[in-house]
């Protein structure tokens, strides 16, 4: 049996390491995660996920401030593990710490690298109108995502699939990649492939100045910010002054000539017109001060007789 350190802290991890204290191949004598965080209005303090999972299965939980520490490594070390897997840690291993386990550090990446290295590589391939993604498993170096490719798992981006909806197709994919780069790698079965450094892209993580939406985009340009900004930080615009949120709408063939962001309502649906002529519906939003709702709801409390701007 493998020893196993994990290194994880949000949900996508979980599958992951749900499947490795599932396997009777592998011993989990540790978790590594982020620290508890304040959540919600009342910013109650907050166990990652990955650390209630553990928990919950009596594994020790390790949650260090930073791993460039003495203490830190000497913990690691001390576990002697023949593998370290890092499945959305949110930190960067240093070397001292990628040399400790026998077989490497693996990591699971929610691109097709080196495709989006990075942070929030799932939304950006959302936002961006990529038609397929993955998860890449991968031997860690000193890199941001640059260490040689192992095994990868492909899958079709839906039409109207959100980054929230995605997110959770991808985490499923992680504990079968897993088990089999794992094992792959203990058996000397799988030859690791070398990024090819030209082909390669980096992505930032995602904030609330990029939720404002540009109507002077093409209709199929918002949908796609719109479906990657789901759930976090959701797409924004102005009505009436105010803040509106919009959760998802749907591309339409429609063709109008009024000035972009002009909103206009027909048989209790909701459209908005947008750069090249496009037109987009509007199907889910949430006013400021109000709750989250379909259109024609939305209709009902504040009534569109006549076309208006947003934004």
């Amino acid at each position: 049996m493998d020893t196993v350190i994990f290194m994880g802290s949000p949900d996508f991890a979980v599958k992951a390491l749900e499947a490795l204290i599932e396997s009777p191949d592998y011993d989990v004598k540790l978790v590594v995660s982020q620290t508890d965080k304040p959540q919600g209005r009342k910013q109650i303090m907050t166990p990652p996920p990955v650390k209630q999972v553990a928990l919950q299965h009596g594994i020790e939980v390790f949650q260090p401030k930073s791993l460039r520490t003495q203490e830190a490594y000497d913990k690691l070390f001390a576990l002697q593990p023949d593998f370290i897997v890092v499945s959305a840690y949110g930190k960067i291993l240093p070397p001292d710490i990628l040399a400790i386990p026998k077989y490497g550090c693996v990591n699971l990446h929610g691109s097709l690298l080196p495709k989006y290295r990075g942070a929030a590589p799932i939304q950006w391939s959302v936002i961006n109108g990529d038609k397929k993604t993955g998860v890449t498993s991968m031997l860690m170096d000193a890199g941001l995502d640059t260490g040689d490719i192992l095994l990868t798992s492909e899958t079709e981006i839906g039409e109207n699939e959100t980054a929230g909806e995605l997110f959770d197709r991808l985490a499923e994919l992680c504990p079968a990649l897993l088990l089999k780069t794992l094992k792959g790698l203990r058996n000397h079965e799988i030859v690791p492939v070398k990024q090819d450094e030209a082909a390669a892209t980096y992505v930032s993580v995602l904030d609330k100045e990029m939720a404002v939406l540009d109507w002077n985009e093409p209709a199929s340009s918002i949908h796609n910010k719109i479906r990657g900004l789901n759930p976090w930080p959701v797409a924004k615009t102005l009505f009436n002054g105010k803040i509106l949120k919009i959760y998802s709408g749907a591309i339409t063939n429609l063709r109008k000539n009024d000035l972009s962001g002009t909103l206009y309502a027909v048989d209790g649906r909701l459209f908005a017109v947008c750069g090249e002529n496009t037109v987009y519906e509007i199907c889910e939003l949430q006013l400021e001060g109000s709750k989250r709702m379909g259109a024609a709801d939305f209709l009902r409390g504040h009534p569109v007789v006549k076309p208006i701007l947003l934004g």
